[in-house]
């Protein structure tokens, strides 16, 4: 059975690397010293790098693997707000005044990334397209129509409901029960935004060294010595942008981030009016299940990706790349028959507040832990972090100064994942 569902050449390499394949960057020269060393060629390393390049300092990125090697170019290319908290949860924690603060980031982090497409000349398939989340029971029908009717004075996004009489012009399936809108959200090819965000970053001058895993990160006087596989460079200043990938050359951020894998499939080619019928206004999907599953067409409105965890522990793409199949039935019974053409997994990062954090940890440079948000925020708190590097007064933001938490016993290894899916899955059904 399982099998069958697979296409005779499926790859376990990401779909989005067909149109936009691994650089194969040129083997670079590691300098003796440079101004800036960032450690992560991703979203967040690139866009810190582009901003300290382009202010004239000496920049080198390291990457343990290829430059986007990691969610960057794996990820569904879903652009939101990007942060999960609403702010009745953050006044109870934070205040009321911080609370408006980090909601106002995530709205300037979506309308930054449009802009700085636009302004960068990004060829990346980036369109406001709104996006659809489908209300899974009818009380979450009710919730997520509350929240529109009560928006927080100064907050509000744009959004409304839709019946679920009239799902259909919406999304082809009568798996909700209505859902909401959400006419700003955004999507992109992620793999062509890594692409052209790294040929900006070359062009700026900045030195990309892929292949080099950085083993150490020790202080050198007013700078740091930073060790690699092919040498030591001192550098002035280091950020750490390893997101899902941290590990244990920095053992306190190690604590605080959360890695879980993200499945994602992509199908076979489908027939033109089965796309038409099944995703009909090329919306980005998803729905208010605690397990979230998130959706869209291809670009090119040939095939399905279809991402969510279905996992208790990391395993093996061509064994999650089944279940992600029978999830995408339980909407699309359309597409039962329909084989997958690639399954992938790439790590985000989740931090125990459920909120991104960027600042000094021990004089570096940090911003990680997007809580499966990344593609925005990413490239907005990198390019933040940079300009706080670079003492600049716009570099501020509302999560500077938060309290970047762990938990007791907690060292980097998620233990606690499986019996959280295994709730959640629980809850969701039983449609609580």
């Amino acid at each position: 059975m399982s099998e069958s569902l697979f296409t005779a050449d499926c790859k376990t390499t990401p779909y989005w690397w067909e149109a936009a394949p691994r650089p194969g960057l040129p083997s670079a020269k590691l300098p003796a010293a440079a101004d800036v060393a960032v450690i992560g060629s991703g979203y967040t390393g690139l866009c810190a790098a582009l901003q300290t390049a382009r202010a004239g300092r000496e920049t080198v990125v390291f990457d343990a693997e290829d430059a986007g090697w990691g969610c960057s170019t794996r990820n569904g290319g879903q652009i939101s707000t990007s942060l999960k908290p609403d702010f009745a949860e953050l006044a109870a924690k934070h205040g009321a005044d911080r609370a408006r603060a980090i909601l106002e980031e995530g709205d300037r982090s979506l309308a930054w990334i449009g802009e700085f497409v636009a302004a960068e000349n990004i060829d990346c398939d980036f369109r406001i397209c709104g996006k659809f989340v489908g209300a899974h029971n009818p009380r979450e029908y009710e919730r997520l129509g509350r929240k529109i009717a009560n928006p927080t004075a100064g907050l509000e996004i744009e959004a409304h409901l839709v019946p679920g009489a009239e799902q259909h012009a919406e999304i082809g399936s009568d798996f909700y029960c209505g859902g909401a809108v959400y006419p700003r959200f955004a999507s992109l090819d992620p793999a062509k935004y890594h692409r052209g965000l790294l040929q900006r970053v070359l062009d700026a001058g900045a030195i990309v060294v892929d292949h080099c895993p950085v083993s150490a990160i020790e202080r050198d006087g007013d700078g740091f010595r930073v060790a690699t596989a092919r040498g030591t460079v001192k550098a002035r200043d280091v950020v750490v942008a390893s997101n899902g990938y941290t590990g244990a050359l920095t053992p306190r951020l190690r604590r605080r981030v959360i890695p879980i894998g993200s499945y994602i499939i992509a199908t076979e080619p489908l027939p033109r009016e089965l796309m038409d019928r099944l995703i009909p206004r090329d919306r980005m999907l998803g729905d208010t299940r605690r397990l979230v599953f998130y959706y869209r067409a291809s670009p090119d409105r040939r095939r399905i990706l279809f991402g969510g965890r279905v996992s208790l522990a990391e395993t093996d793409p061509f064994v999650t790349g089944p279940r992600l199949h029978a999830e995408m039935v339980k909407i699309f019974p359309e597409l039962a028959a329909t084989r997958i053409s690639h399954s992938w997994v790439g790590f985000v990062a989740y931090t125990f507040d459920t909120l991104p954090h960027l600042g000094r940890d021990d004089g570096v440079y940090y911003a990680m832990g997007y809580c499966g948000s990344g593609v925005g925020m990413a490239s907005y708190l990198g390019t933040r972090i940079a300009r706080q590097l670079l003492g600049l007064a716009d570099g501020r933001t509302g999560f500077d100064g938060l309290e970047f938490e762990t938990r007791p016993l907690y060292a980097g290894n998620p233990w606690f994942l499986a019996p959280s899916v295994l709730y959640y899955r629980w809850r969701d059904k039983l449609n609580l």
